[in-house]
């Protein structure tokens, strides 16, 4: 049911952000709500609340987002608040800003390398994956995991390339399990 309701809601945000020619826009403003919702837990728990009413709640967001968001946006948090699906906001800016990187054709790469990158190794891995995908774009995020040795794994998606040390001792360890010494 979650789905279906990030669904129907983050769709309808981008019909009317494209037809509007706004997309990139709206997605950014979104993207900063989600930030916002997060991150104020002061925020979420009043509108969350069940002895709050739902005027009081339009009220709240119009007095926080009103000059500061564009109409768009503000309007739509509105009808999320009266249609009483707040606690689905999180869920459709998610839906929402998936769809406009497809739309866009960017993904999201995860890498995740023994030690610190330098800027020029990780223009080096966009630019690598760029000229291996199908995407115009990627949004990089990168950390440090030291129980890998040494090498990466990189995650696009539901595809993972690992190429850590880490991954190859196991595969070594395995193929040497199954070797019988008489």
């Amino acid at each position: 049911m979650a789905k279906l309701v990030s669904k129907t809601y983050g769709d309808a945000l981008f019909e009317l952000a494209l037809e509007k020619g706004i997309l990139d826009d709206v997605c950014e403003e979104m993207t900063e709500i989600g930030r916002i919702w997060k991150d104020n837990k002061e925020l979420t728990d009043v509108i969350l609340h069940p002895r709050v009413t739902a005027e009081e709640k339009v009220q709240i967001i119009r007095n926080i987002f009103e000059g500061r968001a564009s109409e768009t946006v503000t309007g739509f948090l509105v009808t999320v608040l009266e249609k009483g699906r707040a606690s689905e906001l999180v869920n459709i800016i998610e839906y929402f800003t998936e769809r406009v990187r497809e739309y866009n054709n960017i993904s999201v790469a995860y890498v995740s390398s023994a030690t610190e990158l330098s800027d020029s190794k990780k223009e080096q891995i966009e630019k690598r994956l760029l000229e291996v995908t199908e995407y115009d774009k990627f949004e990089m995020n990168y950390s440090v995991d030291p129980e890998l040795i040494g090498g990466m794994v990189i995650r696009i998606g539901d595809r993972v390339l690992d190429g850590s040390i880490k991954q190859k001792l196991n595969t070594m360890s395995r193929s040497l399990s199954g070797i019988r010494l008489n």
